[in-house]
């Protein structure tokens, strides 16, 4: 694809289910980005866990970002 299609797509109108998702996605990821910016020492299981929801959400967000209605 190209960069001019992308931006195009991305642009388009998002389905009502497909922006929900959008925002679980963030919400995930700012939940795991707080848990991996706390100031005091958590261990490593919850650490893992919270780059984990980092990465899942940023991921489901941007799919979520780049589904279109059809016509």
């Amino acid at each position: 694809m190209k960069l001019e299609e992308v931006r195009e797509r991305v642009s388009k109108p998002t389905p009502p289910f497909f922006r929900q998702l959008r925002t679980i996605g963030l919400v995930l990821a700012g939940v795991g980005g707080a848990i991996l910016a706390a100031p005091v020492s958590l261990p490593a299981v919850l650490v893992t866990a919270a780059g984990y929801l980092v990465t899942g959400g940023a991921v489901l967000s941007a799919v979520s970002q780049a589904t279109v209605k059809s016509k």
